[in-house]
């Protein structure tokens, strides 16, 4: 008999038949589901798996007698309650490290389909325009790209985005020496140095509102900002207006703060290119994000640690 599984997270058909070869899913992935699923399918779960932006709460833990273990489906865990986890002797597990590429890669998507007005153009053309009386858009190449979060996902944006002939910079807690960048101790500095910026850090309470109207003043209404990161390090309020104004160019945006709900201040606005929290999310990406899940799980229950911990 399989053990029970609550996943709290949409899963693909494909990683779906993936896990239950080895788990019995408890599929919850709604709040109504998953509230029915705590209060009684899943009580005897000893594993929980979730993401960064989903979590789980210390009241859902403690309704879950059996827990041990909590796995978060890619790198971020800032919703799940580490602090009671640890105090109760709950492992965190993460998909740290599965889809870096997958997001680097889509940062600097988001980077040229902004700069380079990609989706307005493409609108334009579907309804007959032609290029003779449009402006001019910027290119890449020449740039300074700064990067917020100088991560193993920050320093793979920054070795694409130096690929297209840009100067590279970057804001993080310390100095790091193994990347030769400019270094910024702080991220307005770095705002006024550079023509773009993208945010590659963590969520939670220390980057709250990290890119705020200062920051987004520095940058300039030639500036360009990509957030890849977490909705809550941008004030969407103070980068709505600043796109509405004309202080800043255009803004690249895969998560938001009102997640899953779009940034409604966003939706009319021209200058921006919006997805819904897909970055890190191709087949490669996912397929390797379930392996490493199911590795958590197998060393964890063999008393070993799990291969990525929070």
């Amino acid at each position: 008999m399989k053990p029970p599984l609550l996943v709290l997270i949409h899963l693909s058909e494909t990683s779906t038949a993936t896990i239950s070869e080895q788990y019995d899913i408890l599929y919850a992935p709604d709040r109504q589901r998953r509230d029915d699923m705590i209060a009684g399918p899943a009580r005897k779960v000893a594993v929980v798996l979730t993401n960064g932006s989903t979590g789980l709460t210390a009241d859902e833990m403690r309704a879950l007698p059996h827990l041990q273990l909590v796995c978060a489906l890619g790198a971020g865990y800032e919703n799940i309650d580490v602090a009671h986890a640890r105090a109760h002797g709950i492992e965190i597990a993460t998909g740290a490290g599965t889809n870096e590429d997958c997001v680097a890669d889509h940062a600097l998507a988001l980077l040229l389909a902004t700069l380079r007005h990609v989706p307005v153009l493409d609108r334009y053309t579907r309804e007959g325009g032609w290029r003779e009386t449009l402006p001019l858009q910027p290119q890449l190449a020449g740039k300074r790209v700064g990067i917020v979060g100088m991560g193993n996902i920050g320093k793979k944006i920054a070795r694409r985005a130096a690929a297209f002939d840009t100067e590279i910079g970057y804001c993080n807690r310390k100095k790091r020496d193994d990347v030769d960048f400019h270094y910024f101790p702080d991220v307005a500095q770095l705002a006024a140095w550079a023509d773009c910026i993208v945010v590659a850090a963590p969520g939670g309470a220390d980057t709250r509102h990290l890119i705020s109207a200062r920051v987004i003043d520095e940058l300039g209404p030639k500036g360009y900002l990509v957030n890849i990161g977490r909705g809550s390090i941008v004030d969407t309020a103070a980068l709505a207006a600043a796109l509405r104004e004309g202080r800043l160019a255009g803004a690249g945006l895969d998560v938001y703060e009102s997640e899953p709900k779009p940034p409604q201040e966003l939706i009319g606005l021209s200058n921006v290119v919006l997805t819904p929290h897909i970055a890190g999310w191709s087949p490669e990406a996912i397929g390797a994000s379930v392996r490493q899940f199911l590795r958590n799980c197998e060393e964890h229950f063999a008393a070993a640690e799990p291969v990525v911990r929070a």
